[in-house]
């Protein structure tokens, strides 16, 4: 258990519907990231947006790429790939740790403006994942704008989003991540991607991180880039003792 979390967030364009493209991409990059527990792709890294991409199995090569990436770097390798399972599909989030355990969370918003329901099965459960002492709850994309999903009565520390989200609504981005970290008194987590993709679809980053009460932490700008973001379980903690506004929150039961 540590009181500190190291994240390193990857906000990279992505090339349509190339994993071997993409990971060699992330190899290079991946290597000149040290000293971080958690590494974040970004949403459907190995594909972008691609909604007929290039679909793996859960013992696929991009979840054993992720495992060794992993093992090599000593961090938990997170973000979101086509993962299908008999016949169905998930845009599913993966967390691979150093000693070989995954973890994953299917997509509960399905982006309907783009047919994303038709060509995915949506997920049913919350996930919180447990990693060194901290309570991760993971969520991708679409995901930011249903707060009642996100509501913090699981008592996680931290809030991660990856995304593939787009210039012309990047505002509520912004806006979105600031107000799930002070509704729910935790760290938030955004990675988004950058470049634009094959439909013309400009992707702007704004990957950022915030504190429980909303103050920004780090900001990646538009550009390429790897930022590390430290995560401080006491400053949390007295956080939340000083401004105890979750014993206040409803009570809800969530309907499928």
């Amino acid at each position: 258990m540590s009181n500190k979390l190291y994240v390193a967030l990857i906000q990279t364009d992505l090339f349509w519907n190339n994993p071997m493209a993409n990971k060699n991409y992330f190899d290079t990059i991946l290597a000149r990231v040290g000293g971080a527990d958690v590494i974040i792709l970004p949403e459907m890294f190995t594909t972008a947006f691609c909604m007929q991409g290039s679909a793996e199995p859960m013992n696929g090569a991009s979840i054993q790429w992720m495992l060794q990436k992993a093992k090599s770097l000593n961090a938990a390798v997170c973000g979101s790939l086509i993962i299908y399972e008999g016949n169905q599909q998930y845009n599913r989030f993966v967390w691979a740790t150093p000693n070989g355990d995954v973890e994953y969370y299917n997509k509960r918003h399905l982006f309907s403006l783009m047919g994303e329901e038709d060509q995915f099965t949506v997920g049913v459960e919350r996930k919180l994942i447990h990693y060194k002492g901290w309570k991760i709850f993971p969520q991708i994309c679409y995901d930011l704008r249903f707060p009642v999903y996100s509501r913090n009565d699981l008592d996680y520390d931290v809030l991660l989003y990856v995304a593939n989200w787009p210039v012309t609504r990047i505002s509520a981005w912004d806006k979105l991540l600031q107000a799930r970290a002070i509704e729910n008194q935790s760290y938030v987590v955004g990675v988004n991607r950058v470049g634009n993709d094959v439909n013309n679809i400009s992707f702007p980053g704004h990957s950022a991180v915030y504190g429980a009460l909303g103050e920004t932490l780090v900001y990646l700008g538009e550009e390429e880039k790897v930022e590390r973001a430290t995560l401080d379980k006491e400053v949390l903690k007295e956080t939340r003792e000083r401004l105890p506004f979750l014993k206040d929150r409803d009570g809800f039961t969530l309907s499928s």
